[in-house]
């Protein structure tokens, strides 16, 4: 998969491109639905499937201080589109001068006049341009003037829930992983590189991985069975999401113990999957105590994923 970065300057040319558009933020359910009909499209046509997709979050850049936490990390994202077998996504830098972009000049100067798009699937709540003029019903009347092909996903829902990122979010902030992967169609995760901790778990008996996780949503504070893809492959594990309050620290971390799992991890990218919240974060009388708890939640984990394999 190509990501372009400077798409109107690039010298990449395109064969009967497939096109969509949207922020794709943890590329659930819904985004996949949209996502494997351009893939389809664009093998039935003989050519290309392209996504754009906006970076940072256009919310971040215009309204700063309601900017949701990303579902996930935008390396992670661009590995969840290159699995679902894109052959190209366009990473568009968001600023406050592209958001002034008119939705009929966005369509002209990009699916037009840079991609010659042949089709274009879009969700049934899509928007874009200034003030988020544009949407479906905008982009079907363009495609008709301009001379593209439209299709429009309606929503797709789960459980009851209509898949959005918005509810996912919802989801993982307050510890319902297990509804936030079924919303994804996968277990949601969090992505980060091993560093040197407090090292207190390994004198209690309980080793652990500490992350450093720069980007991406950490559930909501407690105790959950995970599964981790580390150096050697996948291990499955406890995890606990939090601020420590036995040892009286304020930072919020992701620790994960993995079972079964000797090696050295420092320096390591990890991949927590969340698969089942076990309890709430709560503070222990004495180390000991702590020891204890963790000796059942490590049996309750194990538990978990043989359940769920």
């Amino acid at each position: 998969m190509d990501v372009l970065r400077h798409i109107l300057s690039s010298p990449r040319r395109f064969t009967a491109p497939v096109l969509t558009l949207g922020n794709f933020d943890g590329v659930h359910r819904a985004h996949q639905a949209i996502l494997a009909r351009v893939v389809a499209e664009a093998r039935r046509l003989g050519g290309e499937a392209i996504a754009i997709t906006f970076h940072p979050h256009p919310v971040a850049v215009l309204r700063p201080e309601r900017a949701p936490a990303v579902l996930t990390a935008l390396r992670d994202k661009l590995q969840l589109l290159q699995d679902l077998e894109l052959d190209v996504v366009v990473l568009q830098h968001f600023t406050a001068a592209f958001a002034q972009l008119s939705p009929e000049a966005f369509v002209e100067r990009f699916v037009v006049d840079r991609l010659h798009t042949a089709k274009l699937v879009v969700g049934h709540s899509v928007s874009f341009g200034h003030q988020r003029r544009g949407n479906a019903a905008l982009l079907e009347t363009l495609g008709g003037r301009l001379g593209f092909d439209v299709e429009v996903i309606g929503p797709v829902r789960v459980d009851g829930h209509e898949v959005s990122s918005s509810t996912i979010r919802r989801a993982v902030t307050t510890g319902d992983v297990r509804l936030a992967a079924r919303l994804l169609g996968r277990p949601h995760f969090s992505t980060g590189r091993v560093v040197v901790g407090k090292r207190r778990g390994a004198g209690l008996g309980f080793p652990t991985a500490n992350l450093d996780v720069r980007d991406g949503l950490l559930p909501a504070d407690g105790v959950y069975a995970v599964r981790a893809e580390v150096a050697d492959g996948s291990h499955g594990g406890v995890a606990n999401v939090g601020r420590n309050p036995t040892f009286g620290e304020n930072a919020r971390t992701l620790e994960v113990h993995l079972f079964d799992f000797a090696g050295d991890l420092y320096g390591r990218r990890c991949r927590v999957s969340f698969i089942e919240r076990l309890r709430g974060e709560v503070r222990f009388a004495s180390a000991e105590a702590l020891a204890a708890q963790i000796r059942d939640d490590a049996a309750r984990a194990r538990a978990v994923l043989v359940a769920r394999p």
